[in-house]
């Protein structure tokens, strides 16, 4: 039975000017789990995810990741963490391998390991005949197949997904999912923000729903379902 606090939130906070983004949120992460956070456009979910990876930095409160402090210790905290962002960040002027060999760069992988790795998950998220491509002629659903496999260039025990299936055809989203599984499967504590409550009710073993900064329900996404939805819709 997986019991083992890998992440904690304490009234983690995060102010912009006068806008509350994250209003003292409390939340804890067992370590092999996949968590998800669910909520609107400006509920607060891509900016716990950046306080986590230690991208912005808290307002107040505290938040420890593999008991370390995001205020004490980001750097730790970074490499051991993976980030798939909402956005497409991927290098246009490279082809899908070279953007996977410079982003090894980040974290001192050598270049026969970095190569290797790099060769491995693009087998992994089924991209290997596109290794020569340009990213321009990639396909909205291969862009975020290449984000994931960045993500896991340093073989992290954390993986932050923010919204990983926006935007894909079902057929993209599904293969998103299978490797979802897969590594929760080899042990990665995997975090992602949703949408879709479908999506959080096949990948999560537990979710925090967010709306304008604060969580308003927290649970099994089965047990959601049912406390809200039914079980005949």
């Amino acid at each position: 039975m997986r019991s083992e606090v890998f992440m904690e939130a304490e009234n983690l906070t995060k102010n912009f000017s006068d806008l509350v983004a994250v209003d003292s949120i409390n939340f804890k992460i067992l370590k092999g789990e996949c968590f998800g956070f669910l909520g609107p456009n400006g509920a607060g979910k891509t900016t716990t995810m950046k306080m986590i990876h230690c991208f912005l930095p808290l307002t107040s409160g505290r938040l420890t990741v593999a008991g370390m402090d995001v205020a004490e210790n980001g750097r730790g905290i970074k490499k051991i963490i993976g980030v798939a962002p909402q956005e497409n960040n991927l290098d246009p002027d490279f082809t899908v391998f070279h953007n996977l060999m410079v982003y090894a760069r980040y974290f001192d992988i050598p270049k026969a390991e970095a190569e290797k790795r790099a060769e491995e998950l693009l087998k992994f998220v089924q991209l290997d005949d596109k290794r020569d491509v340009i990213i321009e002629h990639l396909s909205a659903g291969m862009k975020r197949r290449l984000i994931l496999a960045r993500a896991l260039l340093n073989e992290p025990q954390i993986l932050i997904l923010d919204e990983p299936t926006t935007g894909l055809d079902p057929q993209a989203r599904h293969l998103i999912w299978d490797k979802i599984r897969s590594l929760q499967k080899q042990g990665v504590t995997i975090v992602l923000t949703s949408h879709y409550m479908d999506e959080a009710a096949q990948l999560c073993d537990r979710l925090i729903i967010m709306d304008y900064g604060k969580i308003i329900e927290e649970g099994k996404p089965s047990d959601l379902i049912r406390k809200h939805v039914g079980e005949e819709v």
